[in-house]
């Protein structure tokens, strides 16, 4: 009888050990890791992510311009339109300007505050909280303007973006190359531009 007993709570613990397999599987349908818990720990932060977040694995490519004189790494599979002495480079809701210029004197917080800051206000509908301060990436020193700023209206949906600008504008020669970085201000999209502001150099 002793022997019969024990058999009874081994198939049990089988059963149970079964029906609770059985019961975790049928919950990973849905989800693309090797469990349930693990597939809903990875889907949460991926969900909970801003719009014109670009990913962590987003690769960067060197570009120069016709032309030469300066290289700059962008998001590698971005559109790319240019016209006149810019490029745009575009993805979804973020954005990559870059304008080249001859200018006779380098950029300064003062000349970036009393000349382009009204210029932009013609052209970025509600631009606010500007500021302007001098930085330095690897090329050298900088003078980097930060705004925010309405979208252009979505051709499909009409809905408009509240944007996160930073435009570093670099000189050289009498030359000026000014790097505009864009985005809605709800991302964090910090260290893509710094890859992108830091990789810029003259040649």
């Amino acid at each position: 009888m002793a022997h019969v007993r024990t058999f009874g709570v081994v198939g049990l613990v089988l059963a149970a050990a079964l029906t609770a397999g059985c019961s975790g599987s049928s919950g990973t349908g849905s989800g693309t890791g090797s469990g349930s818990a693990s597939a809903g720990a990875s889907a949460a932060p991926t969900e909970a992510n801003p719009a014109g977040d670009i990913p962590d694995n987003q690769a960067f490519v060197a570009y120069q311009p016709p032309g030469g004189g300066f290289t700059v790494k962008v998001p590698e599979g971005w559109a790319r339109t240019s016209q006149g002495g810019t490029i745009v480079f575009t993805d979804k809701l973020n954005r990559v300007q870059i304008s080249s210029s001859s200018a006779s004197t380098a950029p300064t917080a003062g000349l970036v505050t009393n000349q382009v800051v009204p210029h932009l206000r013609g052209q970025v509908k509600k631009l606010a909280a500007s500021k302007v301060s001098q930085v330095t990436r690897h090329a050298g020193r900088a003078v980097l303007l930060t705004y925010q700023g309405d979208s252009a209206p979505d051709t499909v949906t009409g809905k408009v973006v509240r944007d996160a600008f930073e435009r570093y504008a670099f000189y050289r020669q009498g030359r000026e190359v000014d790097l505009t970085l864009s985005g809605p201000v709800t991302a964090d999209n910090v260290d893509p531009w710094r890859i992108v502001s830091d990789s810029f150099a003259w040649r």
